[in-house]
């Protein structure tokens, strides 16, 4: 505990937000999992390179995040050191008429209102999706026919060895629900955005079009993470498992919803272990019925 001590107090002399055993179910959107040993949320490149050194210096285990849109958190919690790129990591600015530079940390719903302020066109997909702009691009988000490698040019990124470094164009590597950061270690520090001039009036008009779609189809009134399963080629995750009888299916708290069955959502006191058990009945019965492996959308932080 020693070394949690002294990381605690170094984080606090760099004036970030930190916070021991603080409880993860308040950070991810599926709102439950266990506490994280230590909790930090730098608000600089300067200030997350130092806590990445120290966390190396003391060898303590540490795992990054966003807005927690996208995660399981074990039962028991994570024993180590949470980096939260949050909004205190979150600045947006106007770099030309048409380009954005975003932080990771900045919510995706402020920069596609801060896109439409700026009459820009390109984001409206986007309006809806309850990320962070470093999560959206790391696995190259997207609904309703728009993706970010539809807009994302160039990510600032600090390398494994914790050099400050930028990726660009192809080295990007984005395709269905990934990019190179997936695969290459490296820390997505902020993103450059090129989008194009529009009618704010049929920007906004597209953007309430799709929040209200979203509304319609999707269970937004209950915590998840969002779509559950990536897209099988040549299916749709949420018809198979409907195909199965499995909406409304439950294990625990978690449950394959009555609204849309490609999320699962915690109705109520789900634990991690009950959506990871249900993930598992729902992927083995649509294997047996149809032949096709699901694979989770969902990341397990470890």
């Amino acid at each position: 505990m020693t070394d949690y001590n002294n990381f605690y107090d170094y984080a606090l002399s760099l004036g970030c937000n930190v916070l021991k055993d603080e409880p993860m179910k308040k950070h991810i959107t599926f709102k439950l999992g266990g506490n994280a040993r230590v909790f930090v949320e730098p608000e600089s490149e300067e200030q997350l390179i130092k806590i990445l050194k120290k966390c190396d210096e003391l060898s303590l285990h540490y795992v990054l995040i966003g807005n927690g849109s996208n995660l399981l958190v074990p039962d028991e919690g994570i024993d180590g050191v949470v980096i939260r790129l949050g909004e205190r990591f979150g600045k947006i600015e106007l770099i030309s008429e048409t380009e954005l530079f975003v932080q990771a940390g900045a919510n995706l719903m402020r920069v596609c209102k801060f896109a439409l302020n700026n009459s820009l066109s390109g984001l409206e997909f986007a309006y809806g999706i309850p990320g962070s702009a470093g999560g959206a691009a790391f696995m190259n988000a997207g609904a309703y026919g728009g993706e970010m490698k539809d807009v994302l040019y160039k990510c600032a990124c600090i390398d494994k060895e914790l050099n400050q470094t930028s990726l660009e164009g192809g080295d990007l590597d984005l395709s269905y629900r990934h990019s190179a950061f997936c695969d290459n270690g490296y820390i997505i520090t902020g993103l450059y955005l090129k989008l194009k001039k529009g009618s704010a009036e049929e920007i906004k008009a597209k953007m309430e079009e799709l929040i209200s779609r979203r509304r319609d189809k999707q269970p937004l009134d209950y915590p998840s993470a969002g779509s559950t399963f990536k897209r099988p080629e040549g299916y749709f995750a949420a018809k198979l498992i409907d195909d199965c009888g499995l909406r409304g299916r439950s294990v625990g708290g978690a449950q394959v919803s009555e609204k849309h069955a490609g999320f699962v959502i915690n109705k109520g006191g789900a634990t991690c272990a009950d959506v990871l058990g249900l993930c598992a009945e729902v992927k083995n019965a649509v294997k047996e019925k149809f032949g096709v492996d699901l694979e989770r959308e969902i990341k397990i932080i470890n």
